[in-house]
C-alpha cells in the first residue's frame, strides 16, 4: 500500500522546486533558463518517443496519449502534435499550472493533479500512448512507482504501448528522497512485465539510471495462452550486422558487443521475455524488438554473452523453449584494448554551461575507465578537491566524476590537467 505520507512530501517537496525553478529541477540544464532553451532539452527525449509510435496501430480518427509525471510540459507541447488528445498528470499543482500555462493554444492538451499514484479520473481503456521519463528516478517509494505501471495498464486500450525510463542503478541501502529516488534492476522490470501480460519489446540502458523499456499491452491470461503452443523453425534470420555500426562483425566485449537481427516470418507474440538467442550454445542479452518494417523484417538486438570466442560462431534464435529458426554465424572479432578518454567536462551545476565554471564545481565524464579511483587533476598545478565518481553505465565503463576548485583559485581562464594513473588527458581550458 502508498504512503500518504511520501505522497504528501513528493507534492510539498516537487512544489517549492516548481516555485524555485521548475525549468532546471526538471531539465537539469542551467538555473534560470529562458523557455526556448527550456523546450529545447527535450529534442532527444522526443526522438526516442516518436520511434516508438511506429508500434501502435493505425487510428483514422487519430491516437490519445498520456505522460506521467508531465512537470511543466515540457514534453507534452512537442508530442501533442501526434495526437488527437494529450494529458498529463503530476502530484505537483503548481508544475501543473506552470503546463497549463505553456501548453496555452494547444486545445487537445490538458495537465491533471494527481492526489496519489492511481489515475481515477482517467477510464479504462483510453490511450493509445504512455509515456514517462525523468519521473520514477526521483519517486522515493517502489511502491508508487508499481502502482503508476499498474495504473498505466488499466488506462491503455489493447495493444496500447508504454514508453517509460526507470533508475537501474544497483540498489542501495540509503534512504531514497524525491530526489535521489527508488532503483528496480532489469529482473525486476522483466518480472513486471511478465506478471501484468505486457509484451516487452524493449531493455535498454540496462544497470544505468537511464534505463528505457517499452511494453505492449496484451489481453489478460495472454502469456500463459502461449505456453503449449507448437514452434516450428518458420523464422529466418536475413541478416547480421554489427549493433552500432552496420559491420558485418561483433567484438567479443565491449560497448560495441551486441548484434543486430534482421528476421522474416518472426511471429507477432514474440517479446524479449519469451525469445532467446544462443551464441555459440550461450544465452545472449536481448535489449530491443523493433515493429515490422516495410517488407516485415523485425531487427533484434542482442548483447554477447561473456567469453564469447572470437570466430564464425554459431547463433540460435529459440521461442518458447523450440527453435525458432535455422541456425545463422556471427562472425566474432577480438576485443580491442580499453582507452580511457574523457566524454566531456562541465560546470557541475549548470551542464549547459560548459568550460564556464558556475558553481565553484566541475563534473566530468570518462568511459573505458577500469580504475577510476586513480582520476588526479589539478587547475593551473593547484589540486583540486573532495574528487568523487560513481559508475553511470558498467558496458561502456562510463562514470561520472566530481571535484570542486581549488579555494585560492582566482576568477577568470585556467587550464585543468587530468590524469588516470600514468595516462595524461590532454589539458582543458576552464573559465571561472
Amino acid at each position: 500500500m502508498e504512503d500518504p505520507k511520501i505522497l504528501r512530501q513528493m507534492r510539498e517537496e516537487w512544489n517549492e522546486r516548481a516555485c524555485e525553478d521548475a525549468n532546471y529541477y526538471v531539465a537539469f540544464g542551467r538555473r534560470g533558463q529562458e523557455d526556448e532553451e527550456f523546450f529545447s532539452t527535450a529534442a532527444d527525449v522526443v526522438r526516442s518517443l516518436e520511434a516508438e509510435l511506429k508500434r501502435l496501430p493505425a487510428c483514422p480518427e487519430g491516437w490519445a496519449a498520456l505522460e506521467i509525471g508531465c512537470g511543466p510540459g515540457r514534453l507534452m507541447r512537442p508530442m501533442s502534435r501526434h495526437f488527437r488528445e494529450i494529458h498529463g498528470v503530476d502530484v505537483s499543482d503548481q508544475m501543473v499550472r506552470l503546463a497549463e500555462q505553456k501548453l496555452r493554444g494547444i486545445p487537445h492538451a490538458r495537465a491533471h493533479v494527481t492526489s496519489d499514484s492511481s489515475l481515477g479520473m482517467l477510464a479504462d481503456d483510453s490511450f493509445d500512448f504512455v509515456y514517462s521519463y525523468a519521473v520514477f528516478q526521483h519517486i522515493p517509494s517502489r511502491e508508487v512507482v508499481l502502482q503508476y505501471l499498474r495504473e498505466a495498464r488499466r488506462v491503455l486500450r489493447p495493444d496500447g504501448i508504454l514508453r517509460c525510463q526507470i533508475n537501474g542503478l544497483p540498489e542501495q541501502a540509503a534512504r531514497y528522497t524525491t530526489w535521489s529516488g527508488v532503483r528496480i534492476p532489469a529482473a525486476d522490470v522483466v518480472e513486471l512485465a511478465r506478471r501484468h501480460d505486457f509484451q516487452l519489446l524493449a531493455l535498454e540502458g540496462v544497470s544505468t539510471q537511464y534505463m528505457w523499456t517499452t511494453w505492449r499491452k496484451k489481453p489478460a491470461g495472454w502469456r500463459e495462452s502461449l505456453r503449449g503452443r507448437a514452434v516450428s523453425p518458420s523464422a529466418r534470420i536475413r541478416n547480421i550486422s554489427n549493433a552500432h555500426s552496420g559491420e558485418p562483425l561483433v567484438p567479443a566485449e565491449g560497448p560495441m558487443a551486441a548484434a543486430s537481427l534482421w528476421i522474416e516470418q518472426l511471429p507477432e507474440d514474440c517479446d524479449l521475455i519469451d525469445l532467446v538467442v544462443t551464441i555459440d550454445g550461450k544465452p545472449g542479452r536481448l535489449g530491443y524488438l523493433g515493429p515490422p518494417a516495410w517488407d516485415g523484417i523485425h531487427q533484434l538486438n542482442v548483447a554477447l554473452p561473456p567469453q564469447t570466442r572470437s570466430g564464425l560462431v554459431p547463433l540460435v534464435l529459440h521461442w518458447l523453449d523450440a527453435p525458432l529458426s535455422p541456425p545463422a554465424w556471427l562472425r566474432v572479432i577480438p576485443a580491442g584494448p580499453a582507452v580511457p578518454r574523457v566524454c566531456s567536462v562541465t560546470d557541475g551545476v549548470n551542464l549547459l554551461s560548459g568550460t564556464r565554471i558556475e558553481s565553484g564545481s566541475v563534473k566530468v565524464t570518462l568511459e573505458e575507465v577500469a580504475h577510476p579511483e586513480w582520476f588526479e587533476a589539478t587547475m593551473d598545478g593547484l589540486p583540486v578537491r573532495e574528487i568523487d565518481f560513481f559508475c553511470t553505465d558498467p558496458l561502456t565503463r562510463r562514470f561520472e566524476v566530481n571535484f570542486r576548485l581549488p579555494e585560492e583559485l582566482a576568477s577568470g581562464g585556467h587550464l585543468l590537467h587530468m590524469r588516470l594513473g600514468k595516462r595524461e588527458f590532454a589539458p582543458v581550458s576552464l573559465r571561472v
